[in-house]
This record gives structure tokens, C-alpha cells and sequence, in this order.
């Protein structure tokens, strides 16, 4: 069916995907420099899937090494799905050069070395975040963007423009941006899920590292927002929920369904959880103790935000599934396993 380059395949979201694809009848090579992820992903991907992708180790904010790549791949890839970035709202506001230069720097490369190798399909990694704090919920892809809250934010914000640019000025690309909201969960297998290098920065991965007594407690970053129960509202998605969107948009530009040659879709579920129904639904689904306390708001955060999906669900015929209890039992069966 053809073979799809996977930037940051070995991370959360980009080994799912790589799942996916694989079950779905691709070929995968993933592209990941195990900044942020462990080489042993791309065993369990193969022990989910029955077959291991192939893997090149390096980065790809290195234009040499990108280029290389390529033209040494020149017409074996079909397509590309770019997930590798850095992506931590906090560390973004503390370090932005190096998240511009890392996400926009391999964001160019990857455009240029497609264009050099007659690749001609790439599909992005964007986020809900380029939307900021709207003003009318849920957001449609009508929804205006606003400046970000965030360095990290705003790389997305600017690769976005940079592939709708870039696709008006050469009309042989194509390309497609998910804007994703919040991805959760694990495999069903706990073979992979997601496992951050140190402290974690997402929410569900400190929620089971202190279900499993890797952490003391839960810090919860505000609970004076306006809010049913002032703690921040987010739309959280299962991660394989996710990872299937990929598939189908990528099958939208192979067989040429896609309606010009730069659209964007809204991922998630089209329901808003507050964290603290988030951490309820977790101690529900599990069982698991779960301490936590109040501390102040965090740098770069938004209040509340949630997807309207009715697009994607009719273009790409894509729809989320997985119910919330479902996607929580999965990430601790997860974490679990990773405690042995």
C-alpha cells in the first residue's frame, strides 16, 4: 500500500500511529533522535503488529542529515507524518529559541528534502493550542486563531502557515494539519503507551505515576478558573482514537480525496473534562488511590477548551469511540507494566 515516513515514531502519539498504519497494510520507517523516547518502542511495535518498522536514528533539525535521508529514500516514501517536536508548554516559556529552532527548523527541512525527492504527501501534527483561549466554545475550524499562549503554541501556529504557504507555492504538494486536543491512554496491549524522559508534562502520565507511588501527589495547577469546579477543561482523546485519524487522512491524499492541497481538521471528542473530573473518572475506572493538591496556576495554560468535530467526522469519516473510563484503565494497565 505504500511506505509512510513517521518523524517522532518512537514517542506517544507517533508509535501508535505507526500501530495503525501497520495494521492497516503500510509500510512504516520512522525518523526519531530518542530525545524524549526509548529504542525498545520499536520491539513492542512489532510484537503488536507482528511486523517491526524499519528505524533511523537522528535529527532531523540537522538539514544535512535530512537531506541525506531523503535522497536515500528517493521513491520509497509516499507520504511523511511529522510528529517529532518538543513539546512542553512550561519548558517552551523558559526555552523558546531552542522550540523554534527544533520545531521549525525540521518542519522546513522535511518540506525541502520532500520537494527534492519528489515526496509528495505530508500530513502534520498540529494542535488545538494555535486556537489560544476562544472566545466561543466548542471551536470549529471556522475559529479564528489567536496569538498562543505558548512558545510551543506558536510553533504549531507558524508550521501551519508554513505548509499552507509552502502548498500555495508549489501545487504538487499536498498537505493536511490535525489539530489535536488532548491525546490520553495506552496500547490495550501495554506494549506501548506514553512514557516521558523525567518529569512528565502531561497530565494522565502524573496521574499514574502517582496511582503507582512514583510520586507523592497530584499537583493540580489552579482551581479559580471559570469553571463548574475552577480547575482547567480540556478534550481529551484516546491516543489509538487519535492515531487512526492519521491513517484515514493519509489514505484521504494517496487516493487524492483531499478537496486542495492544504486542509486542516479538528481531533478530539467533542466533549470537555475538567481536570478534576478527570481525576475522579481516573480513582472510578481504577480504583487507584490518587493523592492531589492545589497549587498555582501554570505558565501558558489556557482555561477551557473543546472540539467541535462534525467536519472531520464527515470528510475523513473518522469518529472518536473510546469511552474516557476505557481510555484511563488503559494508561494505568500502562504504567503498571512499566513498574513491573
Amino acid at each position: 500500500m505504500g511506505k509512510i515516513l513517521v518523524t517522532g515514531g518512537t514517542g506517544f502519539i507517533g508509535s501508535h500511529t505507526v500501530v495503525e498504519l501497520q495494521e492497516a497494510g503500510f509500510e512504516v520507517i520512522i525518523v526519531d533522535n530518542l530525545s524524549n523516547s526509548k529504542i525498545e518502542v520499536v520491539d513492542n511495535i512489532g510484537r503488536i503488529t507482528g511486523k517491526t518498522p524499519e528505524f533511523e536514528n537522528f535529527d532531523l533539525s540537522n538539514r544535512g542529515e535530512t537531506l541525506s535521508f531523503f535522497l536515500r529514500h528517493r521513491g520509497e516514501i509516499d507520504a511523511v507524518i511529522h510528529f517529532a517536536a518538543f513539546k512542553a508548554v512550561g519548558e517552551s516559556v523558559s526555552k523558546p529559541l531552542e522550540y523554534y529552532r527544533n520545531n521549525v527548523g525540521s518542519l522546513i527541512n522535511i518540506l525541502e528534502a520532500m520537494k527534492l525527492s519528489g515526496v509528495k504527501h505530508l500530513v502534520f501534527s498540529s494542535s488545538c493550542t494555535v486556537y489560544g483561549q476562544p472566545d466561543k466554545l466548542p471551536v470549529t475550524e471556522s475559529t479564528p486563531r489567536r496569538p498562543a499562549e505558548s512558545p510551543y503554541g506558536n510553533t504549531k501556529s507558524v508550521n501551519e502557515d508554513i505548509i499552507r504557504d509552502y502548498c500555495h507555492a508549489e501545487k504538487d504538494i499536498n498537505g493536511i494539519a490535525l489539530r489535536y486536543f488532548n491525546p490520553i491512554g495506552a496500547h490495550p496491549s501495554a506494549l506501548i503507551g506514553e512514557s516521558p524522559v523525567g518529569i512528565p508534562n502531561n497530565l494522565v502520565p502524573y496521574i499514574t505515576q502517582t496511582a503507582a507511588g512514583v510520586r507523592k501527589e497530584l499537583s493540580i495547577f489552579g482551581n479559580d478558573y471559570d469553571t463548574p469546579d475552577g480547575t482547567p477543561i480540556r478534550d481529551y482523546i484516546d491516543v489509538c482514537d487519535l492515531s487512526k485519524a492519521h491513517v484515514v487522512a493519509i489514505r484521504r491524499l494517496l487516493d487524492g480525496k483531499n478537496k486542495s492541497n492544504y486542509e486542516f481538521f479538528n481531533i478530539g471528542t467533542g466533549r470537555g473534562l475538567s481536570v478534576l473530573e478527570l481525576v475522579n473518572a481516573f480513582k472510578k475506572s481504577t480504583g487507584a488511590p490518587l493523592p492531589y493538591k492545589i497549587v498555582g496556576r501554570r505558565a501558558g495554560d489556557i482555561e477551557k477548551i473543546w472540539a467541535e468535530t462534525t467536519l472531520a467526522n464527515n470528510e475523513l469519516g473518522w469518529k472518536a469511540t473510546v469511552p474516557i473510563e476505557e481510555t484511563l484503565l488503559n494508561a494505568w494497565k500502562w504504567e503498571k507494566k512499566c513498574r513491573g
